[in-house]
Formats: structure tokens, sequence, C-alpha cells
């Protein structure tokens, strides 16, 4: 197997360069810079090793960091002060380390890496109770187990359609450990987008809530079908559970590739699409994401952001290099998370501005029933945070608040700290070291500070393509945000509008013409229009106007749009008209729409 080839390999690397982490703490990474001359002229010899050696792509990685010895160090120095490397016995270092290269960046990469270095230490805490990464671990083998007896190969993909709970990571972790590709389903998805969805993505098969029963079913056909959390004694269908407990726990062999990871997004149109993203270089997440956010590893912490979203996905990441105990809730609850947070002295919360607002508006004497000073960093992403938000955010739970700007396409592209939110409300701050920001005006020339233009985003963690084919447009290097903003002279960024008309509401991307046809498509609606129009709580809140043929009510056709769409896609308001406003060319005048709200709200009106 290429496991065994490459935990050969190490450990003959290990043994002569001495990688084994020493009690005094000291970094690998510095100890081998310093004890090595000629580190550089090495790294070219192990990365031309791990060319020649089958399935030694991770070893080739290692000789390509070695190359850029200054970079590990600065990575290393991080590591070390977030607690990921630390004193420990030689036979540990080797044995995480084996595991690390035997399954490479992926989910299953940290749970095993954690149940060797922490094996009683909590993994994760939900409804049910809490699991030890040693469980985790075995439980994981035998899932993945029992779904290669049920057919699902390395080949295959699986969606999941999971709130956040113990099965979600376990599914993720064993279908990583099978080399398996995990589709991620919003479970906010209607019957028509999940039918579409499954269609273009085509997967093997799909685990779900039992409350997504009826849904999942009508998208599903003939696939196999696995039920995860599931209320009640019995289920109706087998169960992850009933998998775990029939199947043999043993260590499985390393997959000869690391399965992907398929996040849907909207993209530039209102239709879910697959996007993938390849292996990055592994130091420079670590140097972007630890140098802004203080995160420390073995800490406890609360997802309030569901795990199926890009934010709270990518925390889930980071607590795979940092082996955090994953607190989970199904449901976001605002005084729930502020009681997660007091039994579990949570010192990190995942979470999205609408959510915060949620909590900042439970009574004051509700609030402070909870000891929250355990947490050290908000990590808020997901929608617009307004600088009166942060500002009363912090003054209510101290200033531990970042926000991080970005989309499952640029992945991170700023992270504002304290300090600039304090300094420049509004900001989404400044981008991390291995991101840059450009400024580009519609000639694609490059901005000045204080100038407005779209926004465009280079590292390496951007988009390779969308699964349909498609990809968004880059400039030499430079990935489209779709966003319009712009930079101050400190190099902080700011976001003014969507260079589309994309709607963000509540953290979700919501496109106008999507709501429009399904409107359309009703039997009373000759014509409709979706606009955002701002809201207090979720930054932007979805208002349509239609022309209609014959009677209909507003909550019939509401109705109508959720039976089709997503639940965040239903307009909160819906306006009557005799016919809508068009531009000279015949196009409808949104933007005259948009004016005429403005004037009804200032008028006391709407």
């Amino acid at each position: 197997m290429a496991g065994l080839t490459l935990t050969s390999s190490l450990r003959g690397l290990a043994e002569q360069l001495g990688t084994a982490v020493p009690a005094a703490a000291a970094s690998v990474a510095e100890r081998l810079v310093a004890a090595v001359p000629g580190t550089e002229a090495l790294g070219g010899a192990v990365e031309q090793v791990g060319r020649a050696v089958p399935g030694g792509a991770p070893l080739e990685s290692v000789g390509t960091q070695l190359k850029r010895p200054e970079r590990i160090i600065r990575a290393a120095r991080l590591l070390v002060a977030a607690g990921v490397i630390r004193p420990e016995r030689p036979d540990q270092a080797i044995a995480a380390a084996r595991a690390f290269l035997g399954y490479r960046m992926s989910p299953a990469t940290g749970f095993v890496v954690a149940a060797i270095r922490y094996p009683d230490d909590p993994a994760i805490n939900d409804e049910l109770g809490s699991l030890t990464f040693a469980q985790v671990d075995r439980r994981t083998n035998a899932l993945a187990r029992a779904l290669a007896d049920e057919g699902v190969g390395a080949d295959d993909g699986v969606a999941i359609m999971c709130r956040d709970h113990r099965w979600f990571i376990e599914a993720t972790v064993a279908l990583s450990k099978l080399g398996a590709t995990a589709l991620y389903y919003n479970t906010q998805f209607a019957g028509p987008q999940l039918r579409e969805v499954t269609e273009r993505e085509d997967p093997a098969a799909i685990i779900h809530d039992e409350e997504f029963a009826d849904v999942v079913g009508e998208a599903a056909g003939e696939r196999d079908r696995w039920i995860a959390w599931h209320d009640g004694d019995d289920a109706d269908g087998t169960t992850l559970e009933e998998l775990i407990q029939s199947a043999d726990d043993s260590d499985l062999p390393a997959p000869d590739e690391p399965g992907n990871i398929v996040l849907l997004t909207s993209g530039s149109t209102g239709t879910p699409k697959g996007a993938s993203r390849g292996q990055p270089d592994a130091i420079d997440p670590i140097v972007a994401l630890l140098s802004r956010l203080p995160l420390r590893a073995r800490e406890p912490t609360v997802f309030a952001a569901p795990l199926f979203h890009a934010w709270g996905f990518a925390h889930f990441n980071l607590g795979l290099l940092l082996s955090s105990t994953y607190v989970l809730r199904r449901r976001f609850d605002p005084e729930a998370t502020l009681a997660a947070i007091d039994e579990e002295s949570a010192t990190v919360l995942v979470i999205v501005p609408v959510m915060m607002q949620r909590i900042l508006e439970l009574d004051a004497d509700k609030r402070r029933e909870h000891d929250t000073s355990s947490l050290r960093v908000v990590a808020a992403s997901g929608g617009a945070l307004s600088g009166e938000l942060a500002q009363r955010w912090m003054d209510e739970f101290g200033d531990s608040l970042y926000n991080l700007y970005g989309s499952t396409e640029v992945a991170w592209a700023t992270i504002a700290r304290p300090e600039d939110l304090r300094d420049a409300p509004g900001t989404t701050g400044p981008p991390p070291p291995g991101t840059s920001i450009r400024i580009l005006d519609d000639d694609k020339n490059e901005l000045p500070p204080g100038e407005t233009g779209e926004i465009y985003v280079g590292n390496e963690m951007l988009l390779e393509g969308y699964t349909s084919g498609e990809s968004e447009e880059v400039v030499d290097g430079h990935m489209s945000t779709g966003d319009l903003g712009h930079l101050d002279e400190q190099g902080r960024l700011f976001i003014e509008g969507r260079a589309d008309d994309m709607i963000v509401s509540g953290g979700e991307n919501v496109y106008p013409e999507e709501v429009e046809e399904t409107l359309e498509k009703h039997e009373r609606v000759s014509e409709a229009a979706v606009i955002g129009v701002e809201d207090e709580d979720f930054g932007e809140r979805l208002k349509a106007f239609v022309v209609t043929e014959g009677e209909v009510s507003e909550d019939d056709l509401k109705s109508h749009v959720k039976g089709n769409l997503a639940n965040y896609k239903v307009p909160r308001d819906i306006e009557f008209l005799d016919e809508l406003p068009r531009k000279p060319q015949g196009k409808v005048d949104k933007q005259r729409l948009a004016e005429d709200e403005e004037e009804d709200d200032s008028g006391g009106e709407g």
C-alpha cells in the first residue's frame, strides 16, 4: 500500500534528521535548519525522491517545504505558540507523523493524529454527550468498513445532509479514510433544488438526518440512504449507528489518494454548484490564519455557524490541526449558545453576524446568567458585520471579536482584529500573510486606496473550479469576489456592495433571478421582481414586487416559493403592482423600485 511505502520513507527521514519533538519544545523546523547546513539542497533531493517513489506526493511536499526554510520556521513558531508542536515522547511524535503522512491533509489525518496524541480527551460534545478522540477513531474505522461493505469506494461521492452533531463529523472522517468524496447539502434545500443538485453531482449514496427523509427520498432515486440523527428508539431505515456497531473497528490502510470535499455555493448564479479546491501548500494556510487568529490547540470550540457552510467548515478544518473539542448543537438558539460556552468553558465561538444580533436581543438578565468570560476568540463571518454591531458586541462580551471576509471561491481574503474593528468600524481588516487584495476598475486597472472598485483576491486556496466546469473570473492570479469595496491607507478593506445584484440575507446568498423565476411559475403571477431591502437583523431581506392575473394572496405566493426553494429565499414582503417600472430599453428598473422603497421607509410607510 502507498501508506506503508510513505511510512517507511518517513521513518528513515526522521532518523536521519531528528524530527522527534524534544523535551525543550524547540521547533522541529528550527532545529532542522540550524543543524543541517544546506537545507535547501537537501529539500531538493527529498523532493526528487518523492517524485520517484510511487505514491510519494507527501514526501515530495516535505522536500518542497525544506527548500524554503524561512517559511517553515515562521509557520513552526506559530504552531509552537498555538500548542500544536509541544513536548512529547519521540515514539508519539513518530506515530503522529506516520498517520499524518499516511492520510495526508484530510479529516482522517486530524482524527488519527489526535487519537494518537490525546486518546482520552474529548473530541465531540453534542446533545447526546461526549466522545473521545480514540472513540471517534475506532467508530470511524468501523463506519468506513461498513460503508465499504455497502459498496462505497474511493471513486465514489456521498452526500451528507445533516445538522451539527457527531454523525456529521463521523461520516466526514469515515469517507476520508476510504478516500471517497464528501458532498455537503444545505439543510434548507427544498425538493426541486435538492433533485437538481443530486442529479448534477450524482452521489453514490446520501447520509441524512431523519427529519429530511421525505425531501431526500424524492431526490435520491435508487441511491442508498442511511440515517444519521433520529428521534426516538426506531428509525425508518438503516442508521449510521447500526453500521458502526456492525463492523470491525481495527485500523484501516491509508487510501492511495485523499478524498475530496465539495461545498455547495451559489457562485455567480442562483443555482447551488459544487466547489472543488486542490490541496494547498500546507504552510501558507497555517501562517495566514494563525498569524491573525490567536487559536490554540486542545481548546473547546462552540459551533453556532452550521458545519455545512463554508465558514463552519473552515473552522472544522482548523480544528483538525488544533485537535479542538467540537461543541455542537443541532439548531442555533441564542441562550443555548451562551449556555454551551458557560458549560464547556469554551474559548472559541464560530458564528455569523445575524446570530450575534439574536444573542444581543436577549434580555440583559438572560445574557448575564451565563459566564462567557472564557471566550478568547469570537470568529465571525458569513455576512456583513456592521460597525455598530461589532461595537455593541465588544462592549458586551469584550474585545475578542475577529471578522473574516471571504467566500467558498477565494477562502479567506481579510481578517479584522478587535483593534481594527475599534479603530475603523465597518472594516473587514487587512489581508493575512500569503493573501493579496486588488481593487480593479471596469477595465481591470488597479485602483489606489480610497477608490471603489471590484475586489479580487489572490492566495493558494483559490477555487479550482465548480464541479459543473465553470469558474470565476481571474486577473493576474486574483479571483473576483463579485463585491465592490475600497482599501484605506492602512490596507484595510471596506465592503460597499455587490458588483452584481446578489442579495446576502442572514449570511445566505440569494440571487433574485431564481426567486423571480419561481414566482412567475405560479399560475396567477405574470411578472415578478425581487430586490434586497435593508434589514436591521439580517443585513438585507427579500422583497418581491409582483403583477398578478387573478386573485392570489401574499401567503399563497410565499408558500409557493417555500415549496420550491430554500427557506431563506422566501421573500419577507410581497407588494402587488399593476405593472413593473421599466428602463427605456425595456428592462425592469430595479433601481427605481429600491429608491421608491427607501422613500416609503423614510416617510414611515411600508
